[in-house]
């Protein structure tokens, strides 16, 4: 999971992107990029590791110069997370001279590496695939040029050979120098795409891509549509849309876990308000719970914050029991789902949450989070709710077990990190020490998000196994597991 975001604006475009960055930092936190290109078609990059309000000075401000550019903050899933040279935007100066950010994780690197170097002769200086997604691009327009100047029919087909190369997920933003701004999304539409305007005080408008459309609320722009999966994107220097679809066979099928974690809720995602969709969770969630246990034994519901709020709240009232909040978060404290390596991350929740012992002391306490990956967050905070004095601790998940690997831009790469596969729901309980656990069912969570909306299927590998792209292999997957293991 990544966050990115392409304008093309009327004037410098420097500060709209970084605000926009800090919106999505909650994507990733590992690193961040912008680059810009000016009136001589001079790209103008600044990249740095960690966070967006730390990397980007005055003077790097300065000299972001352009009315168009793109922005990035990373959280690998691919490559190195230390790694400097791994840090998006990702360039190449021919032809015309391109950089490229991406959301998602491409499946087929290692057949795409040799073709690179074997067949289409580009070197590749890292293990990121987004390098790998960038040269695929350059390699298909260079080929797909018939004029000195690339027109939107040279674009577009450069996107469908990508789409018939590139296997996995792909929501990328890219800027040819002196042309304007490409964006496309890979066949399924896995990873979220928007597109917005506005117009500026002479009429002329303004144009956003982001991965969320929080974005463009805050820069007061419209929502004019998601991307549809294997739509590609341009957007002139001047302002002017073209757009062209360019699978053969486009089907969307966003990530369930976008709606469940990763998104901020005042988002909304092919159609689909991410809030909105939590607190139906909380509905079905709160079925799966009454059929299950004693709600006599239960004398209060906490959210863990934030993103198992919304759903705690709605199971709380579906089953008219009290709610309140139990844990204080501190927000200068990054997500911990994301952050990278186990003991950092196991470090962190505790300086993260802290409990407050006159809502636990002495109560039957039912916890409400998202999900639980690899149990160890679920653990400590259990573990905190006892010690503040909690009789009895209940965990509930507003998502299904993830008991499978997810290879589409989530970090749940190996099946051994994941503390639901192969252990049954009290299994589970044990090893986070929780009384009992209750897990939402898989078909209850596809109602709550798709109900009312156009989406009809969405992607649950990490759920149910069944990889969306149908090129996942178990020999893959081992390779994966390998890879993150040395």
């Amino acid at each position: 999971m990544c966050g990115i975001v392409g304008l093309v604006s009327t004037s410098p475009v420097n500060q709209s992107i970084y605000d926009s960055l800090l919106l999505l930092q909650h994507r990733g936190q590992d690193s961040t990029g912008i680059s810009t290109y000016d009136e001589h078609s001079t790209f103008h990059t600044v990249k740095h590791r960690g966070h967006v309000r730390e990397s980007f000075r005055t003077r790097d401000m300065r000299t972001l110069l352009g009315n168009v550019g793109l922005g990035h903050v990373r959280y690998a899933t691919s490559g190195s997370a230390s790694n400097e040279d791994e840090v998006q935007p990702f360039y190449v100066n021919a032809p015309y001279g391109i950089t490229l950010v991406h959301n998602g994780n491409i499946t087929n690197t290692r057949e795409l590496t040799k073709e690179l170097f074997h067949v289409d002769r580009r070197h590749l200086n890292s293990s990121s695939d987004t390098e790998i997604l960038l040269n695929v691009l350059a390699n298909a327009l260079q080929n797909s040029l018939v004029g000195k100047e690339p027109t939107e029919d040279d674009l577009f087909q450069a996107v469908s050979t990508v789409h018939q190369r590139v296997n996995g997920t792909y929501a990328a933003i890219a800027l040819i120098a002196g042309y304007g701004l490409l964006a496309f999304r890979d066949p399924f539409g896995i990873r979220p795409l928007v597109l917005g305007r506005r117009f500026d005080d002479n009429g002329d408008p303004e144009w956003v891509v982001a991965s969320e459309s929080l974005v463009l609320a805050s820069g007061g722009y419209e929502l004019v549509r998601d991307v549809a999966p294997g739509e590609a994107i341009f957007i002139s220097d001047s302002g002017k849309l073209f757009t062209r679809q360019c699978a053969e066979h486009p089907r969307l099928v966003p990530d369930a876990f976008e709606y469940v974690y990763l998104a901020r809720p005042d988002s909304t995602l092919d159609g689909i308000s991410v809030y909105q969709a939590r607190l139906r969770m909380g509905e079905t969630l709160a079925a799966k719970v009454r059929a299950t246990l004693d709600l006599g034994d239960i004398d209060v519901v906490m959210p863990i914050p934030d993103s198992g709020r919304p759903t705690a709240m709605e199971l709380a009232r579906s089953l008219d029991l009290p709610y309140r909040e139990g844990f204080y978060k501190n927000r200068y404290v990054g997500r911990t789902f994301i952050m990278p390596g186990q003991k950092v991350r196991k470090k962190s929740v505790r300086q993260k949450l802290n409990a407050l012992p006159e809502e636990f002391r002495g109560k039957s306490v039912l916890l409400v989070d998202d999900s639980i990956v690899r149990g160890t967050t679920s653990k400590q905070i259990v573990q905190m709710a006892r010690d503040a004095g909690a009789r009895k601790v209940i965990f509930a998940s507003a998502a299904p077990a993830i008991r499978y690997a997810n290879v589409y831009g989530i970090n749940m790469p190996t099946r051994g990190e994941l503390v639901a596969a192969n252990r049954t729901e009290d299994e589970v309980a044990q090893v986070i020490g929780a009384d009992r656990l209750v897990y939402q069912e898989v078909d209850a969570m596809v109602e709550a998000i798709t109900t009312g909306s156009h989406v009809t299927n969405l992607e649950l590998s990490c759920f149910t196994g069944h990889y969306t792209t149908g090129d996942v292999t178990e020999e893959y997957l081992s390779w994966i597991e390998a890879t993150r293991e040395s």
